[in-house]
């Protein structure tokens, strides 16, 4: 660092002179000409290709194949003159190294390096799904993109390679954890893109069963992420004693915190198998939440509530607790009408009033049995009566037959002037006469005599009221 003026001086013209050689010399002014003829041919080049190729220039239409794919391409036309500058100079650069009369091509990677920023950042901001991720590949991937653009990759690969974890014949190096964690990322990514298409291309076959359209929708779950870790091991190079060591980790962390997991997804494999929980049952759990089965998945099963909400249950709860499921072997389900009677009712004629109205009614079943009015108990109001009758599928969502029929027993009843029974009550004050005190009055300080005033007695009368409620 220079200390006075003297120095700083002697330092600007060490830079003046460095410049003018570069200014003399022809392989600084072909790369300063290849850096511009790259700026000025990128954009160029960029606007041909998107006025000559169609899905460059035009929306894709949701009748076309590969939409997803064009949508995305479309997308990226923005990055399209930055990606050409990379090319070009990337070319350039080779070109310059292969000529002896000029050798050279720093200046050039060093542009390359700031075009493959430029680009690197602008894509991950415009395609990054998240804040977390975009800070991701914004330390990860730009740095390792310069590392390559400027040789330093294979000296930044053997110094990976030379750090070792474990011991033994099969060590696995630093190396090696980050590309499987790089593989896996992507491999399990794919599989989960496929496993949602897989899943819904099964559940929309009607001809198959709901309980073997789910084993077979588990199985090919557990397939396509089995096969996803094994691609990504086997793309990261890990051999078998790797894998020795990993699945040891991997015990290990089942024997010590992982049991819970393991434990739900042998559940999901067993109840989908056994099928006493399948999609579409109506179920009641132990806490008294219920609820129709939504999806069973690998470690728990969604259970969505009348009202719209979904509950995760564990899948151990299936296999290890107590719990109603309304529809596991038959949809039919017996439900009941309660009313209550005035006791000056003529109960023979009720049976035939509301019986034939609930044989007629389009939702209510005549097997296994067909309605039926009992009488259930004579009640402090009224006489308690009960219609039993069955229907298939459960009172909720479109199938509100119990307060239809419930509505049809009110306009029966009221039809046939049947007093429905309602709390009545007969309330009686009665006042008792009550014998008041004598009141004396006050003795004259003069003469010392008693003036005692008449004694007066007050006659309550007994009234009655007659209240209903």
């Amino acid at each position: 660092m220079p200390k006075n003026l003297e120095d700083l001086k002697i330092l600007f013209m060490g830079w003046g002179e460095q410049l003018l050689i570069w200014a003399q010399s022809p392989a600084f002014l072909a790369q300063i000409g290849a850096i511009i003829l790259a700026i000025f041919l990128a954009p160029i080049i960029a606007g041909q290709l998107k006025k000559r190729i169609f899905f460059l220039k035009d929306a894709p239409k949701p009748t076309d194949k590969f939409i997803r794919l064009r949508t995305i391409i479309l997308e990226a036309v923005p990055l399209l003159r930055f990606i050409l500058l990379v090319a070009l100079l990337a070319g350039f650069s080779a070109i310059l190294k292969s000529q002896a009369n000029l050798g050279q091509n720093w200046l050039v990677k060093l542009a390359q390096g700031l075009a493959v920023v430029i680009l690197l950042y602008r894509a991950i901001g415009q395609f990054a799904p998240s804040e977390l991720i975009k800070k991701l590949a914004t330390w990860a991937i730009i740095p390792l993109s310069l590392i390559m653009v400027f040789g330093y990759y294979d000296d930044l690969i053997a110094f990976l390679e030379g750090i070792a974890i474990g011991s033994g014949a099969n060590p696995i190096s630093a190396l090696t954890i980050i590309k499987l964690a790089i593989f896996g990322s992507i491999f399990f990514w794919l599989g989960n893109f496929s496993n949602k298409k897989g899943q819904s291309a099964i559940r929309s076959q009607e001809e198959l069963d709901a309980g073997i359209r789910e084993i077979i929708a588990k199985f090919l779950q557990v397939a396509i992420f089995g096969g996803a870790a094994i691609l990504a091991l086997s793309a990261a190079g890990i051999g078998m004693g790797g894998l020795v060591v990993i699945f040891s980790a991997l015990s290990l962390g089942i024997g010590l915190g992982l049991q819970p997991i393991a434990a739900n997804f042998v559940s999901g494999i067993i109840i989908l198998f056994d099928r006493s929980v399948r999609v579409g049952d109506f179920i009641v759990l132990p806490e008294g939440q219920e609820g129709f089965v939504e999806a069973i998945n690998m470690r728990s099963t969604t259970v969505e509530t009348t009202d719209g909400k979904d509950i995760m249950v564990p899948n151990t709860t299936f296999t290890e607790a107590t719990y109603e499921n309304w529809t596991h072997k038959d949809p039919r389900q017996r439900y009941e009408v309660h009313f209550c009677v005035h006791y000056e009712t003529d109960l023979d004629t009720l049976e035939g009033i509301l019986i034939p109205l609930f044989e007629n009614h389009p939702l209510v079943l005549s097997e296994p049995e067909m309605p039926d009015l009992e009488l259930r108990s004579f009640g402090e109001n009224g006489i308690h009566m009960a219609i039993e009758f069955w229907c298939s599928g459960i009172d909720d969502g479109p199938n509100k037959f119990t307060s239809d029929l419930n509505f049809t027993v009110w306009r029966a009843l009221k039809d046939a002037g049947i007093k429905f029974a309602y709390p009545h009550r007969d309330i009686r004050i009665v006042s008792n006469p009550v014998e008041m005190p004598a009141i004396s009055a006050p003795t004259s300080k003069k003469t010392g005599s008693k003036k005692t005033g008449p004694k007066k007695t007050t006659t309550g009368k007994t009234t009655s009221r007659k209240s209903s409620a």
